[in-house]
């Protein structure tokens, strides 16, 4: 019971006996990731343990694919297509807050994401489908990836022919999300995550003395003009029904109040849900940036180095992956979020085979849920068993 503000609500969760049974065993590898955190492309620990449990299961295992990936091919007794299912293995760079007894015990790193969960959740679903392959019509391909974290793991991973020998009909994956509660799943027909630009711009001028402006060139003038300006693309050369974000997330500029600086950096990002939107808003920002520095007496340096594409759900898959949820969870906690400006290098595969990749809610709704990349994020682990259940149903299903 609640203290006093209402009664909480357990959840109406379906778990199979088979992903029951494998459950304690999802939370203990869980728990051993998130003790031994590692950054993107040095999953090696990680990389080791899934490589070990696949073999120990009879499948083939595929290692060092995109450096630390490791791919695991179950074969059922049965010819037929081959469906895709993966986890991303990658910790942040966080100093971990949360007191766990299973805590990192890396300095500096932390599974503040989730991907310890994604990695233990999907070797529960290869412990069940591998245990019952005489069923399969077909063949699951796990993947294991490496350096999701803004380091593009998936997209190495396409490169070196993840989603062939044997040719991926399909692909799934899942996030266990913090801003849902334990107990409902999302999926998003169509554009679900959005595309990521990242932009370093440094404006340069004269520096000179604050008291005798007429002297020098302010950089830090014509960086004003800059995010002002740059911020009427999105409301005046957007459609208004296209969602698209541009943020600026560091300034740095001069040293003293009474000192012109030479130069302004900048860094940001600007995100998108369509192709067309994000080529025009790209050509803009940099339209936008030449004029308002020109107009100062400025000049300027512009790197800008594209992120994740649009991550897009097919929606064939989307509805198979609704049903199979509502099974798991009931039909009425399966939820249709609106899209989010954060990105998925999940977002890769989609482009080259059809699939979904969905939420799954990991918020304890008895206690305070901490956002993702924050120093106490933690999951309710309830929300393991169904991931497993949805994963292994997935398989199964597409198979079928």
């Amino acid at each position: 019971m609640g203290d006093g503000k209402g009664a909480i609500v357990e959840p109406d969760i379906t778990l199979s006996p088979e992903v029951q049974e494998v459950l304690a065993d999802v939370i203990a590898i869980r728990r051993e990731i998130h003790a031994h955190p590692e950054l993107g492309y040095q999953e090696v620990h990680t990389a080791a343990l899934a490589a070990e449990r696949l073999q120990a299961m009879g499948l083939s295992v595929q290692t060092g694919v995109a450096e630390t990936g490791v791919v695991g091919l179950l074969e059922g007794a049965r010819p037929g297509p081959v469906v895709m299912l993966r986890a991303d293995m990658d910790a942040l760079p966080i100093q971990e807050l949360t007191g766990l007894p299973y805590a990192s015990q890396v300095p500096g790193v932390m599974h503040a994401c989730g991907h310890d969960g994604h990695t233990a959740a999907l070797l529960g679903a290869a412990q069940v489908l591998a245990a019952s392959r005489d069923q399969l019509a077909g063949s699951v391909k796990f993947v294991f990836q490496p350096a999701e974290e803004s380091r593009a793991g998936a997209k190495r991973m396409v490169d070196e022919g993840v989603l062939k020998a044997p040719r991926v009909d399909a692909a799934f994956g899942l996030h266990l999300w913090n801003s849902m509660s334990l107990g409902t799943v999302g999926i998003t027909n169509g554009p679900a995550m959005a595309a990521t630009d990242y932009f370093e711009i440094t404006i340069r001028g004269k520096g000179g003395h604050a008291g005798s402006p007429h002297q020098a060139v302010d950089p830090v003038l014509a960086a004003a003009h800059f995010l002002v300006a740059a911020q009427g693309i999105i409301s005046r050369s957007r459609d208004p029904l296209a969602p698209a974000v541009f943020s600026i997330g560091c300034i740095r500029g001069g040293d003293a109040g009474n000192v012109i600086p030479d130069e302004v950096l900048l860094r940001g990002t600007l995100r998108t849900l369509k192709p067309e939107i994000r080529t025009l808003l790209l050509k803009r920002i940099e339209e936008v940036l030449h004029g308002t520095t020109q107009a100062q007496g400025a000049t300027y340096d512009y790197h800008h180095r594209p992120g994740y594409p649009v991550l897009v759900n097919d929606a064939v898959m989307a509805d198979l992956a609704r049903e199979e949820a509502a099974a798991v969870v009931g039909k009425e906690s399966v939820l249709s979020p609106e899209p989010t400006m954060g990105g998925e290098d999940m977002a890769y595969y989609l482009q080259e085979v059809p699939g979904c990749y969905l939420w799954v809610g990991s918020a304890d709704p008895t206690e305070e849920a901490y956002p993702h990349h924050n120093a106490r994020f933690n999951m309710d682990e309830r929300a393991l068993g169904i991931a497993v259940e949805i994963l292994v149903r997935l398989a199964r299903r597409y198979l079928s």
